[in-house]
């Protein structure tokens, strides 16, 4: 199946749908997305969607509801989570300016970070 996001305003994913591959194809039996997007746009009436990877091959993630689609680095990418996260060019990842830390935690910690002291903290389910 090919998945394709339905993109609405501020390039924002509205909606993920699937496509059968077949529907893609071409005289030569080549995938095509703009036969995909000429499909659903007949289909639906929306005429802006974007092929997305379920395996992340292409557009660097897959799209989800709310995502971002950036059209100039092609790529999906969730919204920015912190004003002092900056985002890997390389996956389109959201990075905190700090690394979270990689010691072992008891089974009901985990790390979460904190925009007002930039850094991590340790939170448990007893909090």
């Amino acid at each position: 199946m090919a998945h394709f996001a339905k993109i609405g305003l501020n390039s924002k994913v509205i909606a993920v749908i699937k496509v059968n591959n077949e529907v893609l194809k071409d005289a030569d039996g080549v995938e095509q997305e703009s036969i995909g997007i000429d499909f659903l746009t007949k289909l639906t009436g929306y005429p802006v969607w974007k092929q997305t990877s379920y395996n992340s091959n292409f557009r660097k993630n897959y799209a989800g509801k709310g995502y971002i689609y950036d059209e100039d680095r092609e790529a999906f990418y969730l919204p920015k989570p912190y004003p002092s996260w900056i985002l890997n060019e390389t996956t389109c990842q959201w990075e905190a300016p700090i690394a979270r830390p990689t010691d072992q935690l008891e089974s009901d910690q985990w790390y979460e970070w904190n925009e007002e002291s930039n850094s991590w903290i340790i939170k448990s389910k007893t909090e």
